[in-house]
Order: structure tokens, then C-alpha cells, then sequence
């Protein structure tokens, strides 16, 4: 699969030119306690290179839900992940709380957080805290280059008003572009109105 053959095809639901490096997957997924997790949700799973890093961790008869908005990567993921103990789904993840029902222990993401109309971003977001339970966590990753633009300016401080914890990572330099993770801990319910 390609990210960038979808990413011309479909440059709104895909907003990445180039697949996540594995580099960049196990710094998303590390140290979140994916090893004891019941369930885990991937948003945005493209190509299937953070899946992969999810399931080397979880334990057997963890619950990995990961959603995907384009059909066609959905269609090939599903092909992928058959009887690999991950359930596709071909969904937008604005619907995540009718689409996994919580607790959910940790939240992984790929969507393009910078990119994405404002509304949508906090209906995500908002989704997200609704979902995860009292101690999940939710990462996510940007990159390094967008970090100080106003777009990304506003997701670190989104992040912060519907989580206690939030930080980020030191730079993977072995991803193209290089990229950092957000990290966030102990969601809070919000009450903003849009």
C-alpha cells in the first residue's frame, strides 16, 4: 500500500505523503502500557505501520480497534489484518464514541491533527476523552516542522484543556519529515462550545 498513491487520490482523508517510519511507530507506542491494555484504538492506521507496533506489544485478548475513513486503505487493512486480532473498521473517527464503546485504555493516532477543520479536530478530540478511561492515554505525533505554526500551536493547546498530563517527545529524525510524539494523560470532560 501506498500512502502517497492514496494521498493524490485523496489528499482530504489522507494527510500524510509518506507511511509512519517504524521509528516514529515504537515512539508512539512506547512506555503507554499497551501490555496491559483490555482495548486500543488506532485512528488513522493508513498503512498498517503502527498497527503492526501496537500488536507487538499487546498481550493476547487485547481488543484493537483501529479506524480507518478511506475505503480503500479500510478494504486493504481488513485484508491485512484478517484473523490477526484487529478489527477494521470503516469509519470516521468524529464517530468513535457509537464505534468503540469505552473504557478504552489507550488511543493512538495518526490522523493529521494540523490540517483538519477546527470542528472536526475538537469532535475528535472531544470523542477521544469520552471514550477513554479515567487512566488511558492518547498519542499521537506531529511533524517537527509544523510543531511552531499556528495550527499546531492550537492542537498542543486543544490537548491541553481536555487532558490533566500532556508532553512531547524528543524528535525521531528517522521518519520522513521528522516527527515528535504528544502524549496525553488523564482525561477531563469539557464542556467548550463551539
Amino acid at each position: 500500500m501506498s500512502i502517497l498513491t492514496e494521498f493524490l487520490r485523496h489528499p482530504l482523508l489522507t494527510g500524510a505523503v509518506a507511511a509512519s517510519s517504524p521509528a516514529l511507530a515504537h515512539r508512539m507506542t512506547d512506555g503507554i502500557g499497551l501490555e496491559h491494555a483490555r482495548t486500543v484504538v488506532e485512528l488513522g492506521p493508513g498503512t498498517g505501520v503502527v498497527t503492526d507496533a501496537i500488536l507487538r506489544r499487546v498481550t493476547p485478548g487485547t481488543r484493537v480497534v483501529a479506524i480507518e475513513v478511506n475505503g480503500h486503505l479500510a478494504d486493504r487493512l481488513g485484508r491485512r489484518y484478517r484473523g490477526a486480532g484487529v478489527e477494521i473498521v470503516h469509519g470516521d473517527a468524529t464517530d468513535l464514541a457509537s464505534l468503540v464503546s469505552g473504557p478504552v485504555d489507550a488511543i493512538v493516532s495518526g490522523l493529521p491533527w494540523t490540517v483538519m477543520a477546527e470542528p472536526v479536530r475538537r469532535r475528535i478530540l472531544d470523542a477521544m476523552t469520552a471514550v477513554l478511561a479515567p487512566a488511558g492515554v492518547f498519542t499521537t505525533f506531529a511533524y517537527a516542522h509544523a510543531a511552531w505554526t499556528p495550527p499546531g500551536r492550537r492542537f498542543a493547546g486543544e490537548l491541553a484543556q481536555r487532558f490533566g498530563t500532556t508532553g512531547t517527545s524528543r524528535v525521531v529524525w528517522r521518519n520522513l519529515p521528522p516527527a515528535f510524539v504528544h502524549r496525553a494523560t488523564a482525561p477531563v470532560s469539557t464542556s467548550i462550545k463551539y
